[in-house]
C-alpha cells in the first residue's frame, strides 16, 4: 500500500509542474494506475488525487485537460463516495462557469463520471445521491433561457443520464418532465430536438400518470392550432415517445392517430414527414393498437407516396421507354429540368413508403390484402424520380416478398398460398417491365435496389422470371461491363446472376450464353477477390446451363463446344494460382470439378493435366476439403470420366484422411470413396481396398451414427463391387457391425444400412456366412437394453430373407429357443421378435408351428415375453393377413384376458399393411374395434382408439364418416375414443384423408364444449396434435376453437376436492389444464398469426401461478415469446415479473422430503431461463420493475448462481445482465 501511496504522491507533485511536458506525462501515467484493477487508494491519497484532477481541468494546456477527463471515469470506482460527491459538485459548478473551455471539459467530466457509476447494488446508494445531485444542477441550468450553450449541454448530460440510470432518478422524473416541456416551445432548433431525445429517455421508465401526462400535454398544445414550427416539433415529440415508449402509446392512440391525421393536410412537407414517421412508430410499436386505424393510414400513404408537386409523371408509357433508352446526357438534363433544391416533397414520399414497409413488416396477418393493395401501389411508384425514395420503394416491395417467404417457410402461416396462388406472379411482367429499363440506369443505388428486389422476387416464386430472362440480360450485362461501376455493383450483378440461375431451369439461359458467358469470365479474371469468387461460382451454374447432368450431345440440342476452350482457360489460370484468397482457390476446384463433371469428354488431353492439379490440391492441407468433394462429382459423373492415372495415389491419400480428427472431412472422403467404389472398381487395385478397409473398423462405432452409417454403406459398397475384399471385410469390420447390432443407439438410417450391408454379404459368394452371421445376432456378449431386441430381431429377417435355404432352419431355431424352459427370458424375447421380423418379411415358409408356441408365450409369467410375443404375432400377420389376421380377430373376441397384448398386434397388422390388403377385412375389423371401445380398461380403449384412427387412413371416404356419426350416438366413453381415434388420423405428412379432415374438423372439436371432462380433455389432446402435425387443419377455427381453450385453462373450485382422513387436496381438472396449456405452447409455434398475443398472455400469466407442471410449460412459453412477440411481452411485462419474481425467492420449508427441493429448485431454474429470456429483449431493463428484479438477482449470491449456471447452459440473453 505505502509503494502505492508514494508512486501516486510523486505522479501528484510532476502535475503542480511549470513543465506542461511534465504534466501531461504525470496525469497520462496516472490513468494508467487507475486502469489497473489492483489499485487500492488510501483516504488521503483518494482526496489529494481528486482535487488535482478538479484542478488540471483548468490547466491552460487542452491536452493535460483532455487526459484529466479521462482519469475521472476509472476514478469514480477507486474512490469513495464522498470523493465521487465532491468531484461531482465542483463538475457542476464548473458546468456553470461563464468560461466556454471550462464549461465544456467539465460537460466532459460529467458524462464520463456517468457511464461508470455503478448499477449493482452494492453501489446503488451512489449512484442515487449523485445522479440527484447532478439533476437538481440540471434542472437549474435548463431554466436558464438566455444562455442557448448551457441549456444544450445540460440537455445532453441529461440524455446520457436518463438513458443509464433512470431508475435512479424516479423522485426526480416529475421535476425533470415540468422542465422539459418548456423547452419544446424554445425558439432554438437544437434546444427542441434535443429536449425530445431527453423525453424519449424519460418515457421508458416513467410512471403510467406521468407518461399520460405527457401524451395528454402534446395533445392539448396541437389541439390549439400552434404555429406549424411548433407543430412538427409535438408531432416529431409523439413519434419519438412512441418508439421509445413503445406500447405505452397504444392506449392513447385512439385520440391521436385522427389529431395526426389532421396534420397531414396542413401544407408543409417537414410537417407530414413527421406525422408519416409518427405513424411508422405506431404501427412497430403498437401493432393491434393500430388495428382500426391501418385503413386510414394506408390510404393516407398512398395519397402522400405519390405527392410530387413539382414533377408530372403522366406522360405516356412509350414516352417512357424512349426516355430511358436515350443517352445518360438527356436523362441528365431532363432531371436538371425538374429539379429544385428547396423541394422536400421527397422527404414526405419517402416517409410514407416507410410507413408502409412498417405495415408489411408488422401485419402478417393482412399479407393477402397487401397483394391487393400495397403491392400495385408500390409497383405504381418504381418510376420515382428521386433517387433515394426510389431505393426505400425496392425495399419496401421486397420486404413483401420476403415476408411471403417467411410465411411459406413457416407451417403455421397462411403466406405460401397468396404467393403460390399467383398472387405475385401476376405482378411479374409489370415489375419486369419497369425494372428492365432502370437496370441501365446511371444511378448505382438504383441499380443495386433492382437487383436486390429481383434477387428476392427469385428466391420467393423460383422460375417466375423465366419468360422475363431475354428482358434481365442486357441489364445484368450493363452493370457486369460498366468500366465506371464500383465493385459492389458488379459483385449485386453476379449475385443476382447467381440466384436467376440456381432458380431457373438451364434451358432458359442457352440462347444467352453467348453474351453472358465473355462478361462473366471476364470478371473471373478481375483482380478484386471478391468479384472473382463470385464470378468462379456464376460460371459453375453455367457450366450446369451448357450440359444439364445426364444430358448427351444430340442433333437439335445446345451445343457447347464453342464455349469450353475458353471457359477451361480461364478457370485453369484461377485453378493453378497459388497466391489468391482461400475463398477463390475453393471456388475455382469447385467450377472446375464442374466442368469435368459436365464436359469433360471435350476437354482431351487437358484432362490428365486437370487431374493432376486436383491431386496436388488433395495433398493441400487447405484445399483438401473443396478437392475431396469435388471428386466425389467428377467419379459419379455420368460421362465415366478415366481416373486410372491419379486413382491409386488418391486412394492412398483419401485413405489417410479417415484417420484426421476433422469430422466434415471424413464425411467428405467417406462418400466419395463410396463415389469411386461404385463407378470405377475395376481400375481399383486390391492392395488400395485393403489399404481403405485397415482405417475403416474404428469408424464404425456407436460414438458417431451417422459416420458409422456412411461407412458402412461404403463397406455395402465394396462388397457388391468387389468381392475379392469380402474375406478381409468378415474379418476386420464385423466385430464393430455386431457391437453396433447390439448397442441401444442403433435406430434409422444406421439399421438401414447395416441390414442392406448384412444381406449384401449374404448374397455374395460367401453363401455359408448366413447362419454363422444369424447365431451372431442371437447371442450376443453381454446384456442386451430393451431397443436392442429390435435391432437384432430385424437383421436376423434381413439375413433370413437374404439366404432362402437357410430360412426354415433359422426359424426351427427360433421356435426352439421360445420353447426350451431352460432359455434365459431375454433369449426367449429375442427369439420370439425375431420370429415376427421373418414373419413381416414372408420368409416363415408356412411353418404350422409358430401360431401355438405364440399362444403359449401370451400365458407367459413374464410380460416381457407376453410383450414381445404380441409384438411377433402382429410381425408374422403383417406377412400373410389371410392365414394370421382371422386368427388375431378371433383371439380378441374369445380371450378377455390377452386383448390389450391381442390389440397390439392387431394395430401393428393395420398400421403396416399396404391399404388395399387390408380393404377386405376393413369391416370385421371396424365392427370389432366398435364391440370393445367401452372396455373397462384406458389402456385397451386407447389401443381400440389408434386402431381405429389408422384403419380410417385405409378408406376415408366412407370411414370418417361413420366416424363422425359414432361422435353423436354413443355415450361419453365412446366420445372419448372417438376422439382420439380422430387424433391418429392426423400423420405429420401430405395424406389424402387431409381434404375430408379439414372439412369435418369443427365438428370434431365441439368435443371441447362436451359435458365430460375427460371427453374435453382428449378433444385437446386431438387439438394439440393437428396444431402440430397440420396446423392447416385447425388454423381457420382458432377464432371458435380458442375461448373453449382458453376456458380451459382455469382453475375450477368444483372439480378440487379434499380427500379424507389426510385431507389431501386433489384437483380433478389439473389433467384438463395441462393438456389447454400444451395446446397454447404449441399453438405458438404452429399458429402465431391466428393468435391475439396480449390475449393469450393473460392466460400465461395466470398459469404462472398455477401448480407445478403448467408454471414448468408457462416459464417455456414466456421465453418463447420473448423471442416471437417481444412487443406484446413488454406491454405485460410489469404482471409477467411478479409471479418471476415469486417463484424465483420462494424457499421450501425445513422438515420437506428430498423430492420438494428438488421441485422447486427445478421451478426457480425454469423461472430464471425465462427471466433471461426476457432480459435478451431489447429495452426490458427500462422497465423500473423489471430493473429492480434484475438487481434483486445480480445482489442475491443464491439468484444470482443459479442466473449464471442458466446462462452457461443455454446461451440465450447472455447480454442481459452484467453480473459484475
Amino acid at each position: 500500500m505505502s509503494n502505492v501511496s508514494y508512486h501516486i504522491s510523486n505522479l501528484l507533485e510532476k502535475m503542480t509542474s511549470t513543465d506542461k511536458d511534465f504534466r501531461f506525462m504525470a496525469t497520462n501515467d496516472l490513468m494508467l494506475e487507475l486502469q489497473k484493477d489492483s489499485i487500492k487508494l488510501d483516504e488521503d491519497s483518494e482526496r489529494r488525487v481528486v482535487a488535482m484532477l478538479l484542478k488540471l481541468l483548468e490547466d491552460k494546456n487542452g491536452e493535460v485537460q483532455n487526459l484529466a477527463v479521462k482519469c475521472l471515469a476509472p476514478l469514480v470506482s477507486k474512490v469513495k463516495e464522498p470523493q465521487v460527491e465532491a468531484m461531482v459538485e465542483s463538475l457542476c459548478s464548473n458546468m456553470m462557469s461563464d468560461k466556454e473551455q471550462l464549461r465544456d471539459i467539465s460537460s466532459m467530466g460529467l458524462k464520463a463520471v456517468i457511464t461508470e457509476l455503478p448499477l449493482s447494488s452494492s453501489g446503488l446508494t451512489l449512484t442515487a445521491s449523485v445522479s440527484k445531485m447532478i439533476t437538481s444542477q440540471l434542472i437549474g441550468a435548463l431554466g436558464k433561457q438566455e444562455d442557448v450553450a448551457l441549456q444544450l449541454e445540460a440537455l445532453d448530460i441529461l440524455s446520457d443520464m436518463l438513458g443509464r440510470l433512470s431508475g435512479a432518478l424516479v423522485s426526480f422524473h416529475g421535476s425533470l418532465l415540468s422542465s422539459l416541456l418548456p423547452q419544446l416551445t424554445s425558439p432554438r432548433m437544437a434546444v427542441r430536438k434535443r429536449s425530445i431525445m431527453a423525453l424519449g429517455h424519460l418515457v421508458p421508465c416513467c410512471s403510467p400518470a406521468l407518461f399520460s401526462q405527457l401524451t395528454e400535454h402534446l395533445m392539448t398544445e396541437l389541439a390549439k392550432g400552434p404555429p406549424t414550427s411548433v407543430a412538427r416539433t409535438y408531432i416529431q415529440c409523439l413519434a419519438t415517445i412512441s418508439r421509445e415508449g413503445g406500447h405505452r402509446v397504444g392506449e392513447h392512440l385512439q385520440k391521436v392517430i385522427p389529431m395526426v391525421v389532421k396534420f397531414t393536410s396542413v401544407e408543409d412537407d417537414e410537417l407530414r414527414e413527421h406525422c408519416f414517421q409518427a405513424f411508422e412508430a405506431f404501427i412497430r410499436r403498437c401493432p393491434k393498437e393500430m388495428s382500426p386505424h391501418v385503413t386510414t393510414v394506408t390510404q393516407l400513404c398512398f395519397k402522400f407516396m405519390t405527392y410530387d408537386p413539382n414533377y408530372n409523371y403522366d406522360g405516356s408509357e412509350e414516352e417512357e421507354d424512349e426516355s430511358m433508352d436515350v443517352e445518360d446526357g438527356d436523362d441528365e438534363e431532363s432531371d436538371d429540368e425538374y429539379s429544385d433544391d428547396d423541394d422536400m416533397s421527397w422527404k414526405v414520399r419517402r416517409s410514407a413508403v416507410k410507413c408502409l414497409e412498417a405495415l408489411i413488416s408488422t401485419r402478417l396477418d393482412l399479407l393477402l390484402s397487401f397483394y391487393s393493395t400495397i403491392c400495385p401501389a408500390l409497383l405504381a411508384r418504381f418510376k420515382e424520380r428521386e433517387e433515394n425514395v426510389r431505393a426505400d420503394v425496392f425495399a419496401a416491395f421486397s420486404t413483401l416478398l420476403r415476408q411471403s417467404r417467411v410465411g411459406s417457410s413457416h407451417p403455421g402461416l397462411i403466406a405460401a398460398d397468396a404467393v403460390r396462388s399467383g398472387d405475385v406472379l401476376l405482378q411479374v411482367p409489370g415489375i419486369v417491365k419497369v425494372l428492365h429499363r432502370q437496370l441501365k440506369d446511371k444511378s448505382i443505388k438504383s441499380r443495386q435496389g433492382c437487383f436486390g428486389l429481383l434477387s428476392e422476387l427469385a428466391h420467393t416464386v423460383p422460375g417466375a422470371l423465366e419468360e422475363h430472362i431475354p428482358a434481365l440480360v442486357p441489364g445484368i450485362l450493363f452493370s457486369l461491363t460498366d468500366r465506371s461501376a464500383s465493385s459492389n455493383m458488379k459483385i449485386d450483378a453476379l449475385c443476382f446472376l447467381h440466384v436467376l440461375l440456381i432458380s431457373h431451369p438451364p434451358q432458359a439461359f442457352q440462347p444467352h450464353m453467348q453474351v453472358l458467358l465473355p462478361a462473366v469470365l471476364a470478371c473471373v479474371e478481375d483482380t478484386f477477390y471478391k468479384i472473382m469468387s463470385e464470378a468462379l461460382l456464376v460460371t459453375q451454374q453455367l457450366l450446369r446451363v451448357m450440359r444439364p447432368q445426364g444430358q448427351t450431345s444430340t442433333p437439335g440440342r445446345f451445343d457447347p463446344k464453342p464455349f469450353i476452350r475458353e471457359v477451361f482457360s480461364v478457370t485453369m489460370k484461377r485453378l493453378k494460382a497459388t497466391d489468391i484468397d482461400q475463398e477463390v482457390k475453393e471456388r475455382a476446384i469447385s467450377c472446375m470439378g464442374h466442368l469435368v463433371c459436365h464436359l469433360g469428354d471435350h476437354l482431351g488431353a487437358e484432362l490428365q493435366g486437370v487431374l493432376a492439379i486436383f491431386l496436388e490440391r488433395l495433398k493441400n492441407e487447405i484445399t483438401r476439403l473443396s478437392a475431396v468433394r469435388t471428386l466425389s462429382l467428377i467419379a459419379a459423373s455420368s460421362l465415366k470420366i478415366d481416373l486410372s492415372s491419379i486413382l491409386d495415389e488418391t486412394l492412398s491419400v483419401l485413405a489417410s484422411f479417415l484417420r484426421k480428427n476433422q469430422r466434415a472431412l471424413k464425411l467428405s472422403t467417406l462418400a466419395c470413396l463410396t463415389s469411386l467404389v461404385t463407378h470405377h472398381a475395376a481400375s481399383i487395385k486390391p492392395a488400395a481396398l485393403e489399404a481403405m478397409l485397415n482405417e475403416l473398423p474404428p469408424l464404425v462405432d456407436e460414438s458417431d451414427m451417422h459416420t458409422s452409417q456412411v461407412s458402412i454403406a461404403l463397406l455395402t459398397c465394396m462388397s457388391k463391387a468387389c468381392p475379392s475384399s469380402l474375406a478381409k471385410i468378415s474379418s476386420l469390420v464385423l466385430p464393430g457391425i455386431f457391437r453396433l447390432i447390439h448397442s441401444p443407439l442403433l435406430q434409422g438410417g444406421a439399421l438401414a444400412a447395416i441390414l442392406d450391408f448384412l444381406q449384401s454379404l449374404v448374397l455374395s459368394k460367401a453363401s455359408s456366412l448366413g447362419l454363422s452371421l444369424t447365431g451372431r445376432c442371437l447371442r450376443p456378449s453381454s446384456a442386451l437394453h430393451r431397443q436392442s431386441y429390435v435391432s437384432a430381431a430385424r437383421c436376423v429377417a434381413a439375413l433370413a430373407s437374404a439366404s432362402p435355404k437357410e430360412s426354415p432352419a433359422t426359424v426351427a431355431g427360433l421356435i426352439q429357443q421360445v420353447k426350451n424352459p431352460g432359455s434365459p427370458e431375454s433369449a426367449r424375447v429375442l427369439a420370439l421378435l425375431s420370429l415376427g421380423e421373418v414373419g413381416r418379411s414372408g420368409s416363415l415358409g408356412g411353418c404350422k408351428e409358430v401360431q401355438g408356441v405364440i399362444l403359449e408365450a401370451f400365458s407367459s409369467t413374464s410380460e416381457e415375453v407376453k410383450t414381445a410375443a404380441s409384438c411377433a404375432l402382429g410381425g408374422m400377420a403383417v406377412g400373410s393377413l389371410s392365414d394370421y389376421l382371422p386368427f388375431v380377430l378371433k383371439e380378441i373376441s374369445a380371450q378377455p384376458r390377452r386383448q390389450y397384448l391381442l390389440l397390439h398386434s392387431l394395430k401393428d397388422v393395420i398400421s403396416a399393411s399396404p391399404a388395399c390388403s387390408l380393404s377386405p377385412h376393413v369391416e370385421s375389423i371396424w365392427s370389432l374395434l366398435f364391440q370393445h371401445c367401452e372396455c373397462q380398461e384406458e389402456g385397451s380403449r386407447n389401443l381400440v382408439a389408434e386402431c381405429l384412427g389408422k384403419l380410417t387412413l385405409v378408406d376415408p371416404a366412407v370411414l370418417l364418416p361413420r366416424l363422425k356419426q359414432q361422435l353423436r350416438a354413443g355415450s361419453p366413453v365412446v366420445r372419448g375414443t372417438v376422439v382420439t381415434a380422430v387424433k391418429f388420423t392426423i400423420v405429420d405428412h401430405p395424406a389424402p384423408i387431409d381434404t375430408l379432415l379439414r372439412d369435418c374438423m369443427g365438428d370434431f372439436l365441439k368435443s371441447l364444449q362436451d359435458d365430460d371432462i375427460t371427453v374435453r380433455r382428449v378433444a385437446l389432446v386431438m387439438f394439440n396434435s393437428a396444431a402440430h402435425n397440420k396446423p392447416s387443419l385447425i388454423r381457420g377455427l382458432l377464432g371458435s376453437v380458442l375461448p373453449h381453450l382458453y376456458r380451459e385453462t382455469q382453475i375450477r373450485k368444483d372439480l378440487i376436492r379434499e380427500v379424507r382422513p389426510f385431507k389431501h387436496r386433489v384437483d380433478d381438472g389439473l389433467d384438463v389444464r395441462k393438456a389447454a396449456f400444451e395446446c397454447m405452447y404449441t399453438l405458438l409455434d404452429s399458429c402465431l398469426d391466428g393468435l391475439d398475443v396480449l390475449q393469450f398472455l393473460d392466460h400465461v400469466e395466470e398459469g404462472l401461478k398455477d401448480h407445478y407442471d403448467i408454471r414448468m410449460l408457462t416459464f417455456l412459453m414466456l421465453a418463447r415469446l420473448a423471442s416471437l412477440s417481444p412487443a406484446a411481452v413488454l406491454q405485460r411485462l410489469d404482471r409477467l415479473v411478479e409471479p418471476l419474481k415469486a417463484t424465483c425467492t420462494t424457499k421450501v420449508k425445513a422438515g420437506s422430503v428430498k423430492q420438494e427441493f428438488e421441485k422447486q429448485e427445478e421451478l426457480r431454474r425454469s423461472a430464471m431461463r425465462a427471466v433471461a429470456a426476457l432480459l435478451a429483449v431489447p429495452e426490458v431493463e427500462r422497465s423500473p420493475v423489471m430493473a429492480d428484479f434484475a438487481n434483486q438477482i445480480r445482489s442475491n449470491a443464491d439468484m444470482a448462481s443459479i442466473y449464471q449456471s442458466v446462462q452457461g447452459g443455454d446461451g440465450g440473453g447472455a447480454e442481459g445482465m452484467d453480473m459484475s
